[in-house]
């Protein structure tokens, strides 16, 4: 599976996914402020982008505008890492808009697609514990929760609900 290639197979869906690059930046903090994830910010992004990991880092486009010279707007994003064997999802969010469309559950999916590709066994993530709508997500793609870390958010404070998932199993 190609990282660039259409997200979505619905008829008249022209999203598409592709590597972030540090021209999504501006929208990829916008995205994130207006879903209220903890703050990363353009330094972090970038920094990560110069990483090796910067392949586990996507950004889902709304088709082309009609407008000559207005590029496609960034519909959401998707930041992970692989590290000591595992897939870390840091960070997925979808601009209100766009949401259920299924933008969020592509990204989740090419990136859990790249980490079994990659050989990789574990993936998890954190989230809000009052987040039912990420929760049902993520449970969508095979995640369950395995733990709880009391007051790991702050402004506002908040528990964290840790989720893993398999991605390759040992024969």
């Amino acid at each position: 599976m190609s990282i660039s290639e259409p997200a979505l197979e619905k008829p008249g869906n022209d999203f598409s996914i592709s590597r972030m690059t540090e021209h999504d930046l501006l929208e990829v903090v916008e995205i994130e402020e207006q879903s209220g994830l903890s703050r990363w910010g353009w330094a972090a992004y970038y920094a990560e982008l110069q990483g090796s990991n910067r392949d586990l880092m996507l950004v889902a486009r709304a088709p082309q505008s009609k407008t000559p010279h207005v590029s496609a707007t960034l519909a959401g994003y998707i930041v992970a890492r692989i590290g000591a064997g595992e897939l870390h999802i840091n960070n997925v969010a979808v601009r209100d808009k766009y949401r259920r469309q299924g933008i969020g559950l592509n990204l989740l999916e090419r990136i859990l697609a790249e980490g079994a590709r990659r050989g990789v066994e574990t993936a998890f993530l954190e989230l809000r514990a009052g987040n039912r709508a990420a929760l049902s997500l993520y449970e969508k793609c095979g995640f369950s929760v395995t733990s709880r870390r009391t007051r790991y958010y702050s402004e506002p404070i908040e528990d964290a609900l840790v989720m893993t998932t398999q991605l390759v199993r040992n024969a």
